[in-house]
């Protein structure tokens, strides 16, 4: 099948862009695939420069080009405004194809806030979006963003994943909570405003000195800007128990990162979250999760079961969860066990193509 591929691949990284890579690698063992690569060197949302105003022009030609033999047209589309006006050009652009072209929607905050406001835009999105083959979103909370555009019958669930390379088995998850000294806490996301990491720097920073000096919290991931990078590094400093590893980290250091962790968090109210494949690598990788119940996660988190909930913006929150789960470490393998099986029956990488290739391939044949 000829397909265009219309979404952003790596680098940077972030869990939309790796989500592309996996299912664009998966589509290339047995399609004639065209990419045009939506990615840009920047963590900002919609149109922040002039050059990305004319790399979208360039974008844009390139579709109306690559459309014409297209059997079927993937689209991973934005959250922000300024995006969504890129993707309704987007839509225009290939109207005449629309009844082949798939959306995806890694995210949901965003877009239903752009749907809530019943302007222009919204009308635009809901004449185009009624008309395309297929909704893709992450669950149903999305999926209920896009019932009031598109007939429920279009719309496909397909929750996101964990790399197969990522999983732990269960003899190192034991192990692993054989050392709960020091107490091991992982933040693996890009470091942009929303997603907790200083809450979760404050929270550390208002527990006890005998219990801060017990607690290892390591931040992986980039920054908007070299300010924002600055202040953080500026507010961790001194503090032997918080440590900044990198903005990136892949392969075999990756997992360790996971296998070395026994608890996992992502305190997030991040604007354009959806549901996080980094939640998703840590159960892979056996650990406890400390999270907020924010747009997507409710959908793979349940507090109790899969580890702890916080409350958004809130430092004291993260200070107590933390208090609570250390005076609890000692039971915590059981938790990191449901995780790490929870994943690897429900969020591998081939389940997450399957179900990605079998909206394609049978809307494709209905069609």
């Amino acid at each position: 099948m000829k397909i265009v591929f219309i979404a952003p691949v790596p680098p940077p990284l972030t869990g939309n862009s790796l989500a592309a890579k996996i299912f664009l690698d998966k589509l290339k063992e047995e399609n004639d695939l065209e990419l045009i690569n939506l990615n840009k060197n920047t963590f900002k949302n919609g149109a922040s420069s002039f050059e990305r105003v004319k790399q979208i022009f360039k974008i844009l030609l390139k579709i109306n080009e690559s459309k014409k033999n297209a059997e079927a047209i993937y689209f991973s589309i934005s959250e922000s405004t300024a995006g969504n006006i890129k993707d309704l050009l987007i839509y225009l652009i290939c109207f005449k194809k629309i009844n082949k072209l798939f959306i995806h929607m890694l995210g949901g905050a965003g877009m239903k806030s752009i749907l809530e406001k019943k302007g222009i835009q919204y009308r635009l999105n809901k004449f185009f979006i009624r008309r395309v083959a297929g909704v893709i979103v992450e669950g149903w909370p999305q999926a209920n963003t896009f019932l009031q555009t598109t007939a429920q019958n279009k719309i496909h669930i397909v929750p996101n994943f964990a790399e197969d390379f990522l999983f732990a088995t269960e003899v190192q998850v034991q192990q692993k909570f054989l050392s709960l000294e020091p107490f091991k806490i992982l933040f693996l996301s890009n470091l942009l405003y929303g997603k907790g990491h200083n809450e979760l720097v404050e929270g550390y920073l208002e527990l006890c000195e005998e219990l801060k000096n017990k607690i290892e919290i390591t931040f992986i991931g980039g920054f908007e800007s070299d300010s924002d990078k600055k202040l953080f590094l500026d507010k961790i400093n001194g503090h032997s128990g918080l440590i900044y590893h990198s903005a990136f980290v892949s392969g075999e250091e990756k997992k360790s990162f996971y296998l070395n962790a026994h608890v996992f968090s992502l305190p997030t109210y991040y604007p354009y979250e959806g549901q996080p494949i980094s939640i998703l690598e840590a159960y892979a990788g056996g650990c406890v999760a400390l999270v907020t119940n924010h747009s997507g996660i409710p959908q793979i988190f349940h507090e109790g079961i899969n580890g702890y909930v916080v409350e958004k913006h809130s430092s004291l929150s993260i200070k107590k969860a933390i208090e609570k789960i250390y005076i609890e470490r000692h039971e915590l393998v059981k938790i990191a066990l449901y995780n790490r099986e929870d994943a690897f029956n429900n969020y591998r990488t081939s389940i997450y193509c399957k179900k990605m290739i079998d909206v394609i391939h049978k809307k494709h044949h209905l069609s």
